[in-house]
This record gives C-alpha cells, sequence and structure tokens, in this order.
C-alpha cells in the first residue's frame, strides 16, 4: 500500500487528513498519517515482500467514541487490521489515539 492509498481510506473518514504533519492545523479533532518503518520479507537473497508500518494518529480536544468508530470503521472496510493506544498530550490538551497498521 502506498501513502496516497491510505490518503484515500482514511479520506472516507469525512476527519482532515495530512502525511506525517500539519503546517497548520485544523481545529481537532484530524488525522495524521505516516510510513514509520519496514519488515520486509527476505529469500533467496532479496527483498520477497515489502511489509511496511504506518501510524495513524486521530487527534481530539476531548475523548470522542464516535470519531475512533468512524476511523476503525474505514481501516476494517479498507481490510486493514490494527493496534491501537491512547495517550493524552499535556504540553497540546489534546487526545491521540494512535493506530498502528501493517500492510504488504
Amino acid at each position: 500500500m502506498r501513502a496516497e492509498d491510505l490518503l484515500a481510506v482514511l479520506a472516507d473518514s469525512g476527519l482532515p487528513v495530512a502525511y506525517h504533519h500539519w503546517a497548520d492545523p485544523p481545529h481537532p479533532p484530524y488525522l495524521v498519517y505516516l510510513f514509520t518503518s519496514s519488515d520486509d520479507l527476505f529469500a533467496d537473497g532479496t527483498n520477497y515482500a515489502a511489509v511496511a508500518n504506518w501510524q495513524v494518529e486521530l487527534y481530539s480536544d476531548r475523548k470522542d467514541q464516535a470519531n475512533e468508530e468512524q476511523v476503525e470503521g474505514v481501516l476494517k472496510t479498507a481490510g486493514l487490521t490494527f493496534q491501537k493506544r491512547e495517550m493524552f498530550i499535556e504540553s497540546e490538551e489534546l487526545y491521540q489515539t494512535i493506530y498502528s497498521i501493517q500492510t504488504i
């Protein structure tokens, strides 16, 4: 999956979305997504299958289960599995929900 493909999936959430960061972030909620690393599979001395690790970040000014379900719904519809974690960024006064995704 390319960055453009993941952008199309996330755009279906209806939330503003940007790759890596916003130069001027919109009012929350909004999304950021980025490539974090690869875990390629190797065979016969070559990269046999490209495995990409992605991170999708949902930023909200309050805990909002509906937005989380919206994001999770578009990921599931696209056939993407994910792991989820959450934290509160005190300096920004924002909740950050992180979805870790692996694609082949």
